[in-house]
Parts: structure tokens; sequence; C-alpha cells
């Protein structure tokens, strides 16, 4: 069965850095493309990032455009996201989701997901 699995977040300080990784399995990890997304206390899941198949190209929301990094080891079945100046407004839950036709970064684009790992940046 499909599973991935979230970890690196933790409580960093504003500025810091963070890079998350998503180890998948029970799929054909290269034939997906991968999404990163947080959610907020009392707010919708909102996309991060994503990254397709096999090709290395990457999409950015506004808000992390510039900071975040999104990359993906297939041999690994890994994708990962660096984050970097990290700001209060980043704490949320972020969870990595496969799509197999998703080009728009869309929750509902996205048929499994992770359990998510907390990101707190205090101030």
């Amino acid at each position: 069965q499909v599973q991935l699995v979230e970890s690196g977040g933790g409580l960093v300080h504003t500025g810091d850095s963070l890079r998350l990784s998503c180890s998948a399995s029970g799929f054909t990890f290269s034939s997906r493309g991968v999404g990163w997304f947080r959610q907020a206390p009392g707010k919708e899941r909102e996309f991060v990032a994503r990254i397709a198949r096999s090709i290395n190209i990457a999409y950015y929301a506004d808000s992390v455009k510039g900071r975040f990094t999104i990359s993906r080891d297939n041999g690994k079945n890994t994708v990962y996201l660096e984050m970097n100046g990290l700001k209060p407004e980043d704490t949320a839950v972020y969870y990595c989701a496969v799509t197999r036709y998703g080009i728009f970064g869309r929750v509902d684009e996205y048929e499994n997901w992770g359990q998510g790992t907390q990101v707190t940046v205090s101030s």
C-alpha cells in the first residue's frame, strides 16, 4: 500500500533553516508528481511547492518562493523541502502528497498523503 512519511520538522527561530524529508513506499515513486502542503490551526491546507515526475521542474507558492526549494531523489524514493529564512507565519503542519495527473497544486489533485510533520518558528 502507498505510504508517505514526513520527517525533519521541529522548533526553530526566525531566520533558521530546516530540511523536511518525505519517504515513500508502496508505489512507483518516479511515476508520481509530489507536492508539499501545509496547514496551520484554523486555516485551510495550502499549497507550498510541487515537483514534476521524472523531470525536476518545481513550482512554488508566492509566499515561499526564493526561500524554499523542493527536490527529489527517485533512487531513494524521497522528496525534500529545504526551508530557509523561516518566519513565524511558516508555522504549520507540513504534508507531502503524491499525484498521478495533477498540475495545478490543488489539494484535490493529490491521491495519497502523509501524516505530516510539525514546523514551529518562534519570533
